[in-house]
């Protein structure tokens, strides 16, 4: 449970509270039984229980002001603890205010200086009394002793407070009267009421009727924005025709005056001297400051002139290059006007020191535009070619109109990105390869080269064979190509006889899209081997049987027996014939040319010689390693064709000289003479 007391402060020791048991429904025996304990966060014991009747009673007097200051509301909570049951009761008590404090005001005495020109009406706040007590105890009016000058008026606060308020009734004549003692009273509404006084004192100033005036109402003064620290402005002077502190000046900025320009200058309050204090960071050419010169009056008069100060600029601020946008890379197809950035060019200077141009250097392909105010563009100016320049280190210079000018550089880097523009090419023209004859199938032929200056899958090239027939066969069927590298492989062995040479295409195509080709023409050219013996065209044998030539049988020296002809399909010094006599049946008789194939008698014949002989050809090529063949060629000495070719054997030994067609070839001859001198013998008689 709670229970709720008031007492008033300053209640003595032993007054009677009331009695917790009974308030409280306790039996008042069973406390101290029960351990009865008052516990209270207070630093003091204000108050006391009868263990035996349960009386609650004052301990220590209580001092409302000291205890709870200006709470409107001072109240003391106890708990009372019990146990055997444990129990725990609030108890609260509202210390009452009594009127045992009197109003008292802050300082014993208080000061007022007016000046005699003040109007009736003026008014003067007087100071306001303090009083601990609360409520109607507290300071609830306020009396003014008698004056004829002055009288009291309350006013209020904001907050509901009230203060007093001297008001100047009639006006002040130094001269007559210099000071007023007046008696502040302040009562509170206690019963009995208390009250306190102080005394108030005004002071009757002289009259500071002149104001400071100064030389000029406007100064002029130019300097330099970049003056070092105590740099002298300007003097101003002002002078004020009152004596004393009435007419001592002091010199300061104007409160219109910005706070900017009072932290840049300084202005002595004494010489009036105006001095530079720090950067002078403004960005117009023309400063206005007001100077106040102000008396020392009790009351100062002041004026104000008007300070003009105009800023020179020294150019000190160089231009300021910001990119603001960037399009890197930019493909190499760009058309001229593409924009690639945005920069803005700045200078605080004022006036021509901020006044800016800017170039890039003339062998680019780019040019500055000026687009808003203080920005440019920087666009392509021509086609660009990444195979030639592949990146640009464009440098921008900025430039101001000051003397001296002020020059900013910055460089912007520009990426070309690839385009597909370039079709791959050939390291030549045409490519002439040269492969010998009766290669292996799959033999390495060749390999074509073609470069792309293109970047990535515009520059990645791949080769094909182009459709095409050689000596009547799909060009596929002999030759291979690998696709990645250009190389050419053969697919067959190559015939010189067959084949000498062909010529196919070769096409190169990149990745690019649209894909870029080319095309190029390879000449193959089949070098001979010697693979092919000579053959011999004459004379012939037919059927394994020897070739027969007739001599007369008085043939003289030097007689073309034959000529050996015969061809050898290969070619060069594979085909360069050379003949030769192998075998000879006397070989003192026949000769042979070794590179006409002419046999030839090596003198005269005579009637002595065998008529019949056998003669072996060698016919030999000049190749590595050389092929031959040979040709038996049989001689007959005989002066007409015989009708029946007599045997050559393979001995080589010559027949008997009367053998059965010697013996005809007489018998025919001398039937023939006989016959021819029987004519001549009748044409004689029947002549004569």
């Amino acid at each position: 449970g709670q229970i709720v007391y008031s007492i008033a402060e300053e209640t003595e020791r032993g007054a009677s509270v009331g009695n917790i048991a009974k308030d409280l429904g306790i039996d008042a025996a069973t406390l101290s039984a029960r351990k009865f304990r008052m516990i209270t966060g207070s630093s003091k014991q204000y108050f006391n229980i009868n263990a035996s009747t349960g009386a609650l009673s004052v301990s220590e007097p209580i001092d409302r002001e000291q205890l709870c200051e200006l709470k409107s509301d001072c109240l003391l909570n106890y708990e009372l603890v019990l146990e055997n049951p444990l129990e725990l009761y609030r108890m609260e008590f509202k210390v009452l205010d009594i009127n045992d404090n009197s109003p008292s005001f802050p300082l014993s005495e208080y000061h007022i200086n007016m000046p005699e020109f003040l109007s009736p009406g003026a008014r003067f706040t007087l100071p306001s009394a303090q009083d601990l007590d609360e409520g109607a105890n507290s300071v609830q009016n306020y009396t003014l002793s008698p004056d004829e000058h002055f009288y009291l008026e309350m006013q209020i606060h904001g907050d509901g407070s009230k203060y007093p308020e001297l008001v100047l009734k009639k006006a002040l004549d130094r001269e007559q009267q210099a000071t007023h003692r007046l008696v502040l009273t302040a009562k509170d509404g206690g019963n009995p009421p208390k009250s306190g006084d102080v005394p108030v004192i005004v002071t009757v100033l002289d009259t500071n009727d002149n104001a400071p005036e100064f030389e000029h109402s406007v100064y002029r003064a130019s300097i330099l924005e970049n003056s070092p620290n105590g740099t002298l402005v300007v003097q101003v002077h002002a002078t004020d025709l009152d004596e004393g502190p009435n007419g001592e000046v002091r010199y300061s900025f104007s409160n219109t005056t910005s706070a900017d320009l009072q932290r840049m200058f300084s202005v002595h309050p004494h010489t009036g001297e105006v001095t530079v204090n720090g950067v002078l960071a403004v960005q117009r050419p023309l400063l206005e400051m007001l100077i106040e010169a102000r008396d020392n009056g009790a009351f100062g008069m002041s004026s104000t002139a008007k300070l003009l100060v105009e800023i020179t600029d020294v150019n000190n601020h160089g231009p300021e290059i910001t990119i603001t946008s960037l399009s890197s890379p930019i493909p190499e197809d760009a058309v001229p006007g593409t924009v690639i950035a945005l920069l803005s060019i700045l200078d605080k200077d004022p006036g021509e020191n901020g006044k800016v141009t800017c170039q890039i250097s003339e062998n680019l392909p780019f040019q500055l535009k000026p687009s808003l105010q203080n920005y440019y563009s920087l666009v392509t100016s021509e086609l660009l070619d990444r195979e030639l320049i592949s990146e640009y280190n464009i440098t921008i210079t900025a430039t101001d109109l000051g003397s001296p000018p002020l020059t900013t550089q910055k460089t912007v880097w520009v990426q070309i990105s690839d385009v597909n523009d370039n079709a791959p090419v050939f390291s030549a023209d045409a490519f002439d390869v040269f492969v010998e004859e009766n290669n292996p199938l799959g033999a390495f032929l060749y390999q074509v080269s073609a470069s792309d200056p293109d970047i990535g899958e515009n520059g990645r090239v791949s080769y094909m064979l182009r459709n095409s027939t050689v000596a009547g066969s799909a060009l596929t069927s002999i030759l291979s190509m690998n696709l990645a590298n250009g190389s050419i492989y053969a697919k067959r062995a190559f015939d010189f006889e067959q084949l000498r040479s062909f010529h196919f295409q070769v096409e190169a195509k990149d990745n690019g899209s649209p894909a870029l080709s080319a095309a190029i023409t390879v000449n193959v050219y089949i070098s001979d081997q010697n693979d092919n013996a000579p053959a011999i065209l004459y004379p012939i044998s037919q059927n394994g049987s020897v070739a027969v030539e007739v001599v007369p049988r008085l043939a003289d020296e030097d007689y073309l027996v034959t000529k050996v002809v015969a061809d050898d399909e290969d070619n060069a010094q594979n085909a360069w014939l050379s003949y030769h006599l192998a075998h000879s049946s006397d070989s003192t008789l026949f000769q042979l040319s070794p590179h006409t194939g002419e046999l030839r008698t090596t003198r005269s014949m005579r009637s002595t010689n065998f008529l019949k002989h056998k003669v072996v050809v060698v016919v030999r090529d000049h190749g590595e390693p050389p092929l031959s063949s040979t040709v038996t060629v049989g001689i007959l000495l005989a002066d007409t064709l015989p009708q029946a070719l007599p045997d050559f054997d393979d001995s080589g030994e010559p027949a008997p000289l009367l053998n059965a067609t010697n013996i005809y070839l007489i018998v025919s001859l001398a039937c023939v003479s006989f016959i021819f001198a029987a004519f001549i013998f009748f044409l004689a008689v029947i002549r004569l």
